[in-house]
């Protein structure tokens, strides 16, 4: 058997009780203590593996004793270990460079050893402490890996906390840049909305741009009716509901599709009707095939003023009225929105067709799906 060098008999001794120590921490929080260990390891690693004081294949050497002297250890092969590298210097200088409490940290005792020591997350101003423990470390890699800016990441580690993504929902944000397109819808509500605090959470709620890439295109373009086209929408997004939901946000429950009420003899149908916990309001869309016109939004005033007087219940806040259409130009939208007294925004989507072309031609095709579901 190769002899191993001392500097790597060390190292593993020292990974070993930092594992041992959070195993048993664990039981009381499980990822909170997971990702402070993995954290702490991937610093400890970083130290000395940047700095030339392990050789070439250290982790590959000591990861393959961690399974010798501790069979059954899961999450410790040498691409785990550089994913805790990794995760380490994506974070430290906001972790560390700000604070005189690290979330894990390096010190030296009398005899100059490295050993691992682990503390409390930094109390640091505007820092989703929270979330970012909560957070699984395969959401943290990937988004290390797919995000560059740190406000991004930060975005997308709140938005997994509060959504409860799984890694493929997590992918498909980032690829359709929600961040990007979240908060930037043009609106009314901080003049339409008598609580601010209420009206830009509803701000945030929405994002100016959506990704329907269930559409069926081929049926969309059969047809130059418009109110035919709407109605292949409208029916395409109920059959996938829950994508549609997962797509808009948080706490929406869906109601009804071409939700009937009559007024006076007349009767008014609204295309789709949500419910949404965290604005406490009815959220009705009116789904139009081509670009933005400003009648859509004296029709959509009209249904929320239906609504607000027929359907919406005394505990409940103020209608929320969404236009989804094609296109939109958004300083005309912010021009001519301005008018009403009903809250409302305009947002626009896209389809599976509108991503570039080397994006489309890694997607399965319809069958090809259907079988690997």
């Amino acid at each position: 058997m190769k002899q191993i060098e001392q500097k790597y008999i060390d190292a593993v001794q020292t990974i070993k009780t930092a594992i041992l120590k959070s195993q048993y921490n664990a039981l009381k929080s499980a990822n909170r203590e997971q990702i402070g260990l993995y954290y702490s390891v991937g610093r400890f690693i970083s130290t000395n593996s940047r700095n030339g004081y392990w050789g070439t294949g250290a982790l590959d050497i000591i990861s393959g004793q961690l399974k010798a002297e501790m069979p059954g250890l899961m999450g410790f092969s040498t691409t785990s270990m550089k994913n805790m590298r990794k995760f380490y210097e994506a974070w430290s200088a906001t972790l560390e460079d700000k604070s005189a409490i690290a979330i894990a940290d390096l010190q030296n005792t009398d005899n100059q050893e490295l050993i691992i020591r682990q503390s409390q997350l930094p109390n640091l101003k505007d820092f989703p402490a929270e979330a970012f423990l909560s957070l699984p470390f395969t959401h943290h890699i990937r988004i290390i890996e797919k995000v560059k800016d740190e406000e991004e990441r930060l975005f997308y580690i709140q938005i997994c906390n509060q959504e409860h993504y799984s890694v493929k929902n997590l992918l498909k944000a980032i690829q359709d840049d929600d961040f990007g397109h979240k908060g930037k819808m043009p609106n009314n509500f901080m003049t339409t909305i008598s609580d601010a605090k209420q009206a830009r959470k509803a701000i945030r709620m929405f994002k100016d741009e959506y990704m329907l890439d269930f559409l069926n295109t081929e049926e969309l373009d059969a047809d130059d009716i418009e109110d035919v086209n709407e109605r292949i929408i409208e029916n395409s997004i109920v059959k996938n509901i829950k994508d549609f939901i997962l797509k808009f946000g948080r706490d929406f429950l869906f109601i009804a599709s071409q939700y009937e009420i009559e007024v006076l003899g007349h009767k008014h149908l609204i295309d789709l009707l949500f419910y949404n916990r965290e604005l406490g309001s009815l959220v009705a869309i009116e789904l139009k095939k081509g670009p933005f016109k400003n009648a859509y939004l004296g029709q959509l005033n009209g249904y929320l003023r239906v609504l607000d007087d027929e359907v919406r219940k005394p505990n409940e806040n103020p209608t929320v009225g969404i236009v989804l259409c094609r296109d939109a130009d958004q300083a005309y939208v912010e021009y001519v929105i301005k008018d009403y007294n009903k809250p409302m925004g305009v947002a626009t989507y896209k389809t599976a067709n509108d991503l570039p072309e080397k994006l489309r031609n890694a997607l399965p095709d319809a069958d090809d799906l259907k079988k690997l579901l």
